[in-house]
C-alpha cells in the first residue's frame, strides 16, 4: 500500500483501527461529473517575496509558510492547467483588504493588543493579499475575497456553484489546517462531493498538515495525490450545463 504523509504520525493504536475499519477509495468517475476548482489563499502573506526556510522568512513575512509554499506552485500550475482545459469553473480565494463585507467586521483585537500598523512586521493588506501570478486568475475565471477561514462564509460562493450547476469541489491551498480545512468542512455540509489534492495543500506545520489531511480524507473529502487527479481529469468531458424547463 502507498504510505501517506499522515502515516508516520499514527500511533499503533491508530493503525489497528484503521485495518479494522479501512476507507476504500471512491471511484471519482462515479461521482464527479460538474466539478469547481477551488484555490484558497495563495496570497503573498505566506510566500513573501522568495523561498526561504521557514525561521527565517517568519522574521519578514510574520505568517509565511517557508519553502513549502513555493513547493506547491508546480503542482498546482499542473492543476490549474488541466482544469483550464476542460474548461471548468475556477474559483481564486484571498483576503478582503478592507475587513469589510456584507456589513460584517472582522473581529476586534483584545484590549491592549498593539495594533497591525505599529507591529514591526506590518505588511499592508494589500501587499499581503495579492495572488501569486504564477498561480493567479485568468479572464473569466472568479475571485472571492472574505474575512473567516471558510470560502463560503459572507461571500457569494454557494450561489455561484449552484449556478453552475456544481456537484463536485476540487480544493487546494493553504492552509491545510485552517482555511482549506474550513472550506472543505463548509463545503461536506452543502453536500458537495470534495476532493482534496494533497501535493497543491500546504501548511506551515509538518504535524498539523499531515494530520488534517488525514482527519478530512477520513470524515469530509478524498485526499487524492496530483497524480490520480490530473489522470482523472485527462479522460474528464465536462457535463453542459442541464437547460431549466
Amino acid at each position: 500500500m502507498t504510505e501517506r504523509v499522515w502515516d508516520r504520525f499514527l500511533t499503533e493504536q491508530d493503525r489497528r483501527a484503521l485495518a479494522k475499519a479501512p476507507k476504500d477509495p471512491r471511484d471519482l468517475r462515479a461521482f464527479c461529473h460538474r466539478p469547481a476548482l477551488v484555490l484558497v489563499d495563495f496570497f503573498r502573506g505566506v510566500f513573501g517575496e522568495r523561498p526561504q526556510d521557514l525561521i527565517e522568512a517568519m522574521d519578514t513575512w510574520p505568517n509565511s509558510c517557508g519553502r513549502v509554499a513555493w513547493e506547491a506552485i508546480p503542482p498546482t500550475q499542473r492543476l490549474l492547467g488541466a482544469c483550464r482545459k476542460i474548461g471548468m469553473p475556477i474559483i481564486h480565494t484571498t483576503g478582503l483588504v478592507n475587513e469589510t463585507v456584507d456589513g460584517q467586521h472582522a473581529r476586534p483585537r483584545p484590549p491592549g493588543s498593539v495594533p497591525e500598523t505599529e507591529q514591526p512586521q506590518w505588511i499592508p493588506a494589500e501587499v499581503r493579499y495579492e495572488i501569486m501570478p504564477e498561480v493567479g486568475p485568468i479572464e473569466g475565471e472568479t475571485v472571492i475575497n472574505k474575512i473567516s477561514s471558510s470560502a463560503f462564509w459572507g461571500t457569494p460562493l454557494i450561489g455561484h456553484l449552484i449556478k453552475n450547476q456544481v456537484d463536485t469541489l476540487i480544493i487546494c491551498g493553504e492552509s491545510t489546517s485552517g482555511c482549506v480545512r474550513a472550506t472543505v468542512v463548509d463545503a461536506d455540509q452543502y453536500q458537495f462531493n470534495v476532493i482534496v489534492v494533497e501535493d497543491c495543500t500546504f501548511d506551515r506545520h509538518e504535524a498539523t498538515h499531515a494530520m488534517n489531511l488525514f482527519d478530512m480524507h477520513r470524515k469530509f473529502a478524498e485526499v487524492r495525490s496530483l497524480a490520480d487527479v490530473l489522470e482523472f481529469l485527462g479522460q474528464f468531458t465536462y457535463a453542459p450545463l442541464a437547460v431549466a424547463r
